[in-house]
């Protein structure tokens, strides 16, 4: 949007509120909104000096618009693109984690039709129907010419399937582990692959929320018994207090090695009914691990399957 009227005419102060009120509703999660304003704004990075992510979701969204309403001579044309990009979503995904999802999905787009009548009046008002649209045009083709997070989730998923199919056992342990290491990778958990120390050998390791995961992975044909979890607990204490566990079986864990690692724990589980959740975009990762982890903590039990966190 480079015609001279967008660079004279000022954008209504109310345009800017339907931006924030869109903000605010679409990303319910406060690392969403950040992701998407960080991801947006990479050629004017003073707009990020001082914002405060950690604060209130609807604070961050003001300020964030009051920045590209005081200054704009200068964001507008980023600003339209941000009203365009935003009035033309159609799916929430990031609102369907939430237990409300329903009601907050209805919220949300109440909030993009209404941001939609500004840029349909801008559209017309300021002669720029054909320029939009060749930007929203432009918005579609790059994210097309880049992997898309969901499409890359959808990939993994792909690649998941194909190694459960797998008859050789030995080389689909091997390709999981690096299935593994590329999901961890997608949710940015700062996954390593297998490593030896000098007794031992750990699947791997990740660091979230501080922190650090030792990784033991397992995709054999039964559920896994409770000695592998007794000989994992040990493994996970000799490491530090600051060190958790974070047990992998595609195929589940035996009724007695839940139950004796129901009130006292060193670890959290993921089963494989956890990971086609997380694959088939019905949960993050990261939320998955900290619902899991805060479960942990209250009351010290190994395991909480995902249709408990999203029902």
């Amino acid at each position: 949007m480079t015609t001279e009227s967008t660079r004279t005419q000022q954008i209504h102060p109310a345009a800017y509120g339907a931006l924030v009120e869109a903000l605010a509703s679409i990303y319910w999660y406060k690392k969403d909104l950040a992701k998407f304003i960080r991801h947006r704004v990479t050629d004017f990075p003073e707009l990020l000096v001082g914002l405060d992510f950690d604060g209130y979701k609807r604070t961050v969204a003001d300020e964030f618009v009051d920045r590209l309403m005081e200054g704009d001579s200068r964001y507008r044309e980023l600003a339209l693109d941000l009203m365009v990009e935003i009035s033309e979503m159609d799916s929430f995904p990031g609102l369907k984690r939430n237990p409300d999802s329903n009601r907050l999905i209805g919220l949300a787009r109440e909030a993009v039709a209404d941001l939609k009548k500004w840029t349909e009046q801008y559209r017309g008002a300021l002669q720029e129907r054909q320029a939009v649209e060749r930007a929203t045009a432009d918005y579609r083709a790059r994210t097309a010419a880049r992997q898309s997070f969901s499409g890359e989730l959808e990939r993994l998923k792909e690649r998941f399937l194909e190694v459960g199919s797998m008859p050789n056992r030995q080389e689909a342990g091997r390709l999981f582990e690096i299935f593994l290491n590329e999901l961890f990778q997608l949710f940015d958990l700062d996954p390593r692959l297998s490593y030896k120390l000098a007794t031992e050998q750990i699947d791997g390791s990740l660091s979230f929320d501080t922190d650090d995961y030792i990784i033991e992975a397992k995709w054999h044909k039964g559920a896994m018994e409770r000695e592998a979890l007794d000989i994992f607990d040990q493994k996970v204490k000799r490491k530090g207090r600051n060190a958790l566990g974070l047990y992998i079986a595609v195929n589940g864990f035996t009724a007695g090695a839940l139950r004796e690692y129901n009130r006292c724990t060193s670890f959290i589980t993921l089963d494989g009914g956890d990971l086609f959740c997380v694959l088939d975009g019905r949960i993050h990762l990261d939320e998955l691990l900290k619902r899991k982890k805060r479960h942990a903590n209250e009351t010290g039990n190994c395991y909480f399957p995902v249709h408990q966190v999203i029902e």
